[in-house]
Order: structure tokens, then C-alpha cells, then sequence
């Protein structure tokens, strides 16, 4: 474990990887190396059904010449390596097509003091722990009366890290742990078996939630959608529930994306500065949450990481950019670069949340007398070029204020900008995932049944 949390062995190797690549004729060059190892063990019906253990270091170099770059990477860390690795890089470059928008940061925007985040918790879980830990959610979930299988449990735990080093003189590591819990439950038998899950992931093991709620808490909600019926087709205020109202979050970071802004790919294009949604919401960006399951102190440009409103008052505010899409935009990076060891840099959020309203989540569905509340999602039918939103939803229908029967086998379709506009919170906002966001109501979707 000590040599896994030791970075000086993978600092070294991208400082020897960037020296390798300036002596081969390289005017600018960064390196990222990373190393992880993670333990996981799945279980159905009592027995362990696999345990696995991943373990291994991958270095990315990526060099410029003039405006043209290149990326290439490789797990081979030997020493004897690196030269050819760095002239292969070069030829690669001097072939490549320009590209004037590319280049290192700016050194005035370099992270030089490192926030201590607490994103490790240092000890590894054992195998026997994991094991526990899933054969507990998995008893919880068939002790709920209804549940009739098990579509199995799983743990894990994991720690990796990451050292950046560029040309033009920064250094810096990070290093996380993460740890998960996640079952799934089946109810009901033959054709009207239903399923549903619940996890819980986090950096710390201390912070997970416990075993035995996330297997009831499975077991419970797939009990709930048993006999679930069709609607017929209608315009109603839908309610999304807290698990999964993040994902119209994640639909407008998508398209408040740099880079989708700079191909003209995203609905938003023309809403810089613009509202867009209600003026007493904020949408925003933080990296330096400590225990956040994204946070960091730099991106993977050495960017100082800090928190940015994307929409604040309601106003579109600013793009997600790294310094390549910033530039193509005469703009300013925000720090939002994120890159893989065999990847040129590209923007996306770290953590993102919308902040929440007044309102419990009981008296915003209280005020609907007829709607959708809707606990799951399936597909992806969204169009971020026009902003369309089609996807297929199950729930329990809204009736006088009360939740009533299960729904299933419906769609669900409107317009994006239509749907933040008309947003509602609730106050039960929590940090669980990387994008978070409280319960949701949208008016006037159109839920297509029978």
C-alpha cells in the first residue's frame, strides 16, 4: 500500500518523459501519469459470484511542434522506453494537421498552492470486507416481502492517482480512494417481474451508506412497481424524483460544453448571458468540495481548479472550457479541462449541483392534481443541437396531491429550454453523486401512454 500512495515514482516519470520530449525537438510538452489499483466482488444468490483485482500504471505524453500535437501513451514504464516513445510522439506531431488553438496553459493560471480536499481514505478495503458488504445488501433485499430474486450485489473499493508535469514548469499530484455498495432487486414473478436498485458511492468508507439500507431500500422500490399500468397521452406537470433530477443537470452541462459551443452543436449557442432558468436558481461548479466525488485542486492543464456559478440568477453565465476550446472562443479556460492519458485535453464539470428551493418535495407534488412523478429513466433520446427531450420513464402517477398507482412503459418528450424555464425545486438537496440536484417539478411534459 505505501508504494501505491508513494507519487515520487510516477513525478519522476513524467519529468523524465517532458525532459525526452523537448531534447527530441519538442517546443512545448505535458505528461500525465497514472496509477490505480481496485478490489470488487459481485454476489447472487448467496455466493460469490466474482472478485477481481485491477492494478497498473499508464503515462500519456503529449508534445507540440510549432501549432501541430500529438498524444501517445503506454503502460511499458521502463526507462529505456522513454526516448523512443518521445521521438515516435514527434514524428507523430510533425505530420499532424495545425491546429492554432492548441498549446499549454498560461502560466499566470497555474495552480501553485493545493487545497487539501480529503479525497483519500488511505486503507484498502480487504476482499472479506467487500464480500460482507455485499452479501448484507443482498440479504436486506430479499428479506422485503415481494422480492423474489436477487439481480445480484456488489462492492469495491479503489485508490488512484494522477501526476501532471508540464514543460513549462508545473508539477502537480492528486491521489483518491473510492468505495461503492449497489444492489439490484427483482419482485414479482413471470411476466410481471419488476426491478429496481440503490447505491451508494463514495470517497471515504465511512461515508458509504449502510449495507443493509441500500439492500431494503432496492427491495422496497422494486416492490413498489409491481402491477404497474399504462396513461393515456396527456400534457401534465411531471415531478422527477432526487435520484434522478440530476440527469437535466447534466443535459444543460452537455450543452454549455465548450466544445459543443464551438462547433455549434448545443441549443444553448445563442443564451450566453441570457436566463434560462427560474432567477432564483444557481447552477454551479465545485471542485474543491471536500470528500467530492470529482474534486481536485488542478485540471489536467495544472489550471488552478476553483468554483464557478455556470448559471447564476438564473443567467447563463459562462461555457465549461479548457484553454484549446477557450481560445477558439477568445475566452478565458475556466479550468474545467479533463483528459485520459491517450487524449489532447477537453472541457466538463467536476461537481456540479442546482442549488435547491423551499418547498418540501411532498408539497410540490401536493399541488398537482393530476401528473407524473417519475423514478426512473431509460435511453437517451436528447437532442442537444435543438434542445429535444424524449425519453422513456417509469413512476407512479400524481392524483390530488397523493402518489397513486405504478406507471411504467411511457415516454415522456417536451424541450429543454421549455422545461428549465418552468423548474421547481425542493429543499431536499444532498451531495450522493457527482452531479446532484433536488426533486424536480417541470410543468406541461407530454406523457405518452396508450
Amino acid at each position: 500500500m505505501t508504494s501505491l500512495l508513494d507519487q515520487s515514482a510516477l513525478s519522476d516519470l513524467a519529468e523524465r518523459l517532458v525532459t525526452a520530449a523537448r531534447r527530441a525537438g519538442a517546443d512545448a510538452a505535458d505528461a500525465i501519469a497514472v496509477r490505480g489499483v481496485s478490489l470488487s466482488v459481485d454476489v447472487r444468490d448467496g455466493a460469490v459470484e466474482e472478485s477481481q483485482r485491477a492494478e497498473g500504471d499508464d503515462v500519456g505524453l503529449r508534445v507540440l511542434v510549432g501549432n501541430k500535437q500529438a498524444v501517445v501513451s503506454t503502460n511499458d514504464i521502463r526507462a529505456d522506453g522513454l526516448d523512443a516513445l518521445a521521438a515516435r510522439a514527434i514524428a507523430m506531431a510533425r505530420v499532424a494537421p495545425e491546429d492554432r488553438f492548441a498549446g499549454l496553459a498560461d502560466e499566470s493560471l497555474l495552480a501553485h498552492d493545493f487545497p487539501a480536499l480529503d479525497l483519500l481514505d488511505p486503507d484498502m478495503t480487504s476482499v472479506e470486507t467487500l464480500e460482507q458488504r455485499a452479501r448484507e445488501a443482498e440479504a436486506a433485499a430479499l428479506e422485503v416481502t415481494g422480492v423474489t430474486k436477487s439481480g445480484g450485489a456488489s462492492a469495491s473499493s479503489g485508490i488512484g492517482g494522477m501526476v501532471l508535469v508540464t514543460s513549462h514548469g508545473f508539477r502537480g499530484a492528486t491521489i483518491s480512494s473510492s468505495h461503492s455498495i449497489v444492489m439490484q432487486a427483482i419482485a414479482g414473478d413471470g411476466t410481471g417481474m419488476e426491478t429496481d436498485y440503490d447505491y451508494s458511492a463514495t470517497l471515504h468508507a465511512a461515508d458509504l451508506e449502510n449495507a443493509r439500507q441500500i439492500g431494503r431500500s432496492a427491495g422496497e422500490r422494486a416492490v413498489k412497481r409491481l402491477n404497474p399500468r399504462k396513461v393515456a397521452t396527456r400534457r401534465v406537470p411531471v415531478v422527477f424524483d432526487a435520484r434522478i433530477s440530476g440527469s437535466l443537470v447534466g443535459h444543460l452541462a452537455s450543452a454549455a460544453n465548450g466544445s459543443a459551443i464551438a462547433r455549434k452543436t448545443s441549443f444553448l449557442r445563442e443564451k450566453h448571458g441570457e436566463p434560462i432558468i427560474p432567477r432564483d436558481l444557481d447552477v454551479i461548479d465545485n471542485p474543491l468540495r471536500k470528500r467530492g466525488l470529482r474534486s481536485r485542486p488542478f485540471d489536467a492543464e495544472g489550471v488552478a481548479a476553483r468554483v464557478h456559478k455556470i448559471v447564476e440568477n438564473g443567467v447563463l453565465k459562462t461555457w465549461f472550457l479548457d484553454c484549446a476550446t477557450a481560445r477558439e472562443l477568445n475566452l478565458h479556460t475556466t479550468g474545467h479541462a479533463h483528459r485520459g492519458v491517450s487524449s489532447t485535453p477537453s472541457p466538463g464539470p467536476t461537481n456540479l449541483h442546482l442549488t435547491p428551493g423551499t418547498k418540501t418535495p411532498k408539497e410540490l407534488i401536493g399541488e398537482i392534481e393530476d401528473g407524473f412523478f417519475i423514478t426512473s429513466l431509460i435511453g437517451m433520446g436528447v437532442n442537444l443541437v435543438t434542445g429535444d427531450y424524449s425519453r422513456g420513464a417509469a413512476g407512479f402517477w400524481i392524483e390530488n396531491g397523493e402518489l397513486t398507482y405504478p406507471v411504467s412503459e411511457v415516454t415522456i418528450a417536451g424541450r429543454l429550454l421549455d422545461m428549465f424555464k418552468s423548474l421547481s425545486p425542493a429543499n431536499d438537496l444532498s451531495f450522493r453523486y457527482a452531479t446532484n440536484a433536488p426533486t424536480l417539478r417541470v410543468e406541461g411534459l407530454t406523457v405518452a401512454g396508450h
